[in-house]
């Protein structure tokens, strides 16, 4: 398929977007990356996603996907017999998979972002509290989707890695803007050696941002969208 089929429509730091570009390079596909000025939304932005008017948007032959999860699944479906399958082949396995997705984008993620917004040293403290419960429970989410493999996906990179994996670089950033260690070794062991293995995966590691690139862009707490 020539590249000029697929579009990608999005901003290098959303981690949203990089989530439809682990997946695309999962399967091989190559596409045109069009970055967006969020703060001037391109015409075919709007055109595209008309409802949310929110990258990312996966336009492939003239037609836009958009949501992140959405594209993901997508990608996994429209490219199916081009390398391996994004999301798991067993029917209870992928719905626990788009749980703890779920979970990621509409709890977990929240937490993380509550933490560049607490005011005040008790507010912090509990907002990191917070978010390492939940980080405890996917831990043992890892442990029990993995089933002794490398990632939550098994022998590969699936579809609750791309959806939590995603926002790694601004774990790492709210932990050297705040000097907090959210993934421990010890009280989360699988997920802390997962994500060095996420992050030098050959589907991440070329658009996963550098921590000290997104630190200077946000001083706070991650983006919304």
């Amino acid at each position: 398929m020539a590249k000029s089929d697929v579009k990608v429509l999005g901003a290098w730091p959303s981690p949203f977007v990089m989530r439809a570009r682990i997946a695309l390079k999962i399967k091989s596909v190559e596409y045109e990356f069009l970055e967006e000025n969020l703060g001037s939304k391109s015409e075919l932005l709007l055109k595209s996603n008309p409802v949310h008017k929110k990258i990312p948007v996966l336009i492939h032959n003239d037609k836009p996907v958009c949501e992140s999860l959405i594209i993901v699944e997508y990608v996994d479906e429209a490219w199916s017999s081009s390398g391996p399958s994004i999301l798991p082949s067993d029917p209870y396995d992928r719905a626990v998979a788009r749980f703890w997705a779920a979970y990621v984008d509409e709890k977990w993620f929240p937490a993380l972002k509550s933490i560049g917004s607490a005011d005040g040293a008790e507010a912090k403290k509990a907002a990191i509290e917070q978010l390492i419960e939940g980080l405890v429970l996917l831990e043992d989410a890892f442990v029990k989707c993995s089933k002794g493999k490398p990632f939550f996906g098994g022998s590969q990179i699936g579809f609750l890695d791309i959806a939590f994996g995603c926002y790694l670089g601004w774990v790492r950033v709210t932990e050297k803007m705040n000097e907090v260690k959210l993934l421990d070794e010890v009280k989360t062991p699988g997920l802390f050696k997962w994500a060095e293995r996420f992050c030098a995966d050959a589907a991440v590691k070329d658009v996963m941002p550098e921590t000290d690139e997104l630190a200077k862009l946000r001083a706070s707490a991650p983006p919304s969208s």
